[in-house]
């Protein structure tokens, strides 16, 4: 560890980057900093590995600045996260002023890019980093420099292939690239660097203070031998939370499911004796679910709840509120810890085990090291709590060893699984990184599983993925290469499973004009790419009678309804129903209560279904090209949860599903009808705010000023009349 203070304007930077980190309050580097930061401006490779909230973040900026400013190259900063990606654009954005350009891509796997060549730094999702790379984009030449956050996540069964897969193709586009990887503490952080060909720096310094203790009968046993008692209260999470708000702190508490942060946080909504002046919400139309309601209910008594259930839209608000201070408590499930920055004085993890394969399981102790590291506020607070709960005497001693002084588990690749192996080797093979099984075998021996392991554990899988998709013609093997079909180079630009690909293809080639879009929504519904809702006991008679009354709008053979796998039908069949509904304008609260699902989940679905019905209207171009208009149309169903004849409506800012129905109500069915009422008849349709009338009368109409209107007014305006005896006019009310 360096001994010497380094301080900002001390350092060998671009000129003014020092300049802007001083304003912003950095004036001296933490001493992990310190040890990095050299050979990061040296254009060394890195694995740092240090605790959450000691500044790892600042290491890559500086290495990113360098790269661009002083080295005019690119820079690829990849993230596990959505939310990350987010944060960490807006970190890079402050920098712009000296003249450099920050781009993000989270999103449609289904686009080389090009005006990503305009942008010197790159923020993407794995997957979105490894999508740019299966379009050979011109411009990844230039990458100088990649940081892989949160590299740790190569445990990730779901993420970890994916960003293995990403940083062995950049090492062999470019062996000279300089890849700074950062992580949370883990056992074998030097394997990792090693297979990174970086220096190892390791830490257990915070900027914080961090005191990890147990709660038990009322009191805090901390590891260091301290105790301090807690004012009895309703339940032990209530008592922390109140001890430390009373205190001037902010509080993360932690439970295993997304029903119990809302149970939770309504109880401490009960009880904590706070009323936050809330910042004014943003976003566009959103329905009034009971979950929104509930969340509001309990911000307005400082508390929020925090789940992947909820909209980004609820998400961002509360973690803005939480960051300025007027929430003082958010219940939340893990993902949160290992998302945005989001400290707090005091965390609390109620529970260290949840539902797993074959019942209840412990949770890792690297991911109660994340949750524990959320503890403590650099530059506000003068320490951070983290406080698990025992029950007993047996329980503490328990919780103190194998989690408060435990080391994190080691990482291990998960690359070997053949599922994952699918969809990879088939973009190694269409992006022509691997044209024969030699050069294949010879990337695979430069991932972290062969590493690890050796290549000859990948071999029979491979051997197995490369048969599978020669059979179902998505590549071709000769004795000497092998090469991707048009149909392989679609499936791997398009990012989808290659098995789901091929239902998709089986789908079109059944499809016949005249069939429903139920169809369509079955068959994305049975791809790896959709993980369809579960079958909840007693629900299997009602989806069975679903699939007898709907099979001739099907477009994949259902399986024996005394096989295995049936179950797993009716469950695509149940998420099929759910997708048809939230297009057929079924309201949101009757979607969550009749599934079970949460807001956020509902769009999630819908997103995934949208890019899916993308996909398979693109695969329709080689398999049945008669699909084509309605899946285009279905597509812009599936962005907007309405039916065909809002599509019009819903194409204007500020008008959803909701907006956009109450217009049609009221016989506005178009931009023309639009065009044709005066902006005052307009703001009184219910939803419909003047200052949302006048924004809708400029889109329609360009030309149009408040200042025309009131001349018009003076002319007799137009009647509106309803289109049937159940719609409204405006004159009606």
């Amino acid at each position: 560890m360096a001994k010497k203070k380094v301080m900002v304007d001390e350092l060998d930077l671009p000129e003014g980057v020092a300049e802007l980190l001083i304003k912003d309050g950095v004036k001296e580097l933490y001493p992990p900093q310190a040890e990095a930061v050299f050979p990061a401006l040296a254009g060394k490779n890195l694995m740092v590995a240090i605790p959450t909230a000691s500044g790892k973040s600042l290491i890559a900026y500086l290495a990113t600045l360098k790269q661009v400013l002083e080295n005019h190259k690119k820079v690829i900063y990849i993230v596990p996260l959505r939310a990350l990606a987010a944060e960490k654009y807006d970190d890079l954005r402050k920098f712009e002023k000296l003249g450099l350009r920050v781009g993000i891509s989270v999103g449609d796997f289904d686009s080389p890019d090009p005006r990503f060549d305009k942008y010197d730094i790159i923020v993407a999702t794995s997957e979105k980093a490894d999508s740019l790379l299966r379009h050979k984009t011109d411009w990844v030449k230039n990458v100088a420099l990649v940081v892989a956050d949160e590299v740790h996540l190569l445990h990730d069964p779901g993420r970890g292939p994916t960003l293995e897969i990403t940083l062995a193709k950049l090492k062999r586009l470019n062996p000279d690239i300089q890849i700074i990887a950062l992580s949370a503490t883990i056992q074998n952080a030097r394997e990792v660097a090693e297979w990174l060909n970086a220096e190892l720096i390791e830490s257990e310094w915070r900027p914080t203070k961090l005191k990890e203790g147990v709660y038990f009968e009322n009191k805090i046993y901390y590891v260091d031998n301290t105790r301090h008692e807690v004012r009895n209260l309703k339940t032990p999470v209530i008592s922390l939370v109140c001890d430390a708000v009373e205190n001037g702190g902010q509080c993360l508490v932690f439970v295993n499911t997304r029903k119990a942060t809302e149970t939770e946080a309504k109880k401490i909504a009960a009880t904590l004796k706070y009323s936050p002046e809330l910042e004014a919400e943003e976003g566009e139309e959103s329905e009034q679910t009971s979950i929104a309601k509930l969340l509001k209910e309990c911000m307005k008594r400082g508390v929020a709840f925090h789940h992947a259930g909820l909209t980004n839209d609820q998400r961002k608000y509360v973690e803005k509120n939480f960051k300025h201070g007027h929430i003082k408590c958010i219940v939340a499930t893990p993902t949160l810890a290992a998302g945005i920055n989001l400290p707090a004085r005091r965390v609390i993890i109620r529970d260290v085990q949840r539902f797993g394969p074959g019942g209840q399981v412990a949770i890792p102790v690297m991911e109660v090291k994340q949750m524990c590291g959320r503890a403590g506020r650099p530059r506000f607070d003068p320490y951070g709590e983290a406080i698990l709960l025992a029950n007993s005497e047996e329980k503490k001693s328990f919780l103190i060893d194998n989690y408060i002084l435990a080391d994190s588990e080691e990482i291990y690749s998960k690359l070997g699984n053949e599922s994952l192996l699918r969809s990879h080797i088939l973009a190694l093979i269409a992006s022509e990184t691997a044209h024969s099984r030699d050069t294949l075998m010879d990337f695979l021996n430069s991932t972290f599983y062969a590493h690890q392991t050796t290549v000859s554990l990948l071999e029979d899988t491979a051997d197995k993925v490369l048969e599978f998709l020669a059979q179902e013609e998505l590549i071709v093997i000769s004795e000497e290469m092998i090469r991707a079909t048009f149909f392989g180079k679609r499936v791997s630009d398009l990012y989808i499973d290659p098995l789901g690909a091929i239902k998709l293809r089986d789908a079109l080639r059944n499809y016949q004009e005249g069939k429903t879009i139920f169809g369509f929504l079955q068959a994305i519904c049975a791809t790896p790419d959709l993980l369809p809702l579960y079958i909840k006991s007693g629900e299997d008679v009602t989806y069975d009678e679903l699939v007898i009354r709907r099979t001739k709008e099907l477009l994949l053979e259902p399986p024996n309804e005394f096989s295995e796998d049936y179950e797993f039908y009716l469950a695509e069949i149940k998420t099929a129903a759910m997708i048809e509904s939230w297009i057929d304008e079924v309201d949101e609260e009757t979607l969550l209560s009749q599934y079970g699902i949460g807001p956020g989940d509902l769009r999630n679905k819908a997103d995934t279904a949208e890019w899916l019905i993308y996909a398979t209207r693109e695969l329709s171009n080689i398999f049945n090209k008669d699909a084509y208009p309605l899946l285009t149309e279905l597509m812009a169903r599936l962005k907007n949860g309405v039916k065909p004849e809002l599509l019009e409506l819903v194409k204007l800012r500020g008008v959803g599903r909701a907006r956009a129905r109450a217009l049609y109500k009221y016989d506005l069915k178009n931009f023309e009808d639009l065009r044709n009422i005066d902006v005052y008849r307009l703001a009184r349709i219910p939803g419909i705010s003047k200052v949302l009338a006048e924004r809708i009368k400029k889109q329609v109409d360009p030309e149009w000023s408040l200042a025309n209107e009131k001349k018009e007014m003076i002319k007799e305006p137009p009647v509106v009349t309803p289109s049937s005896p159940h719609q409204k006019s405006l004159f009606d009310f």
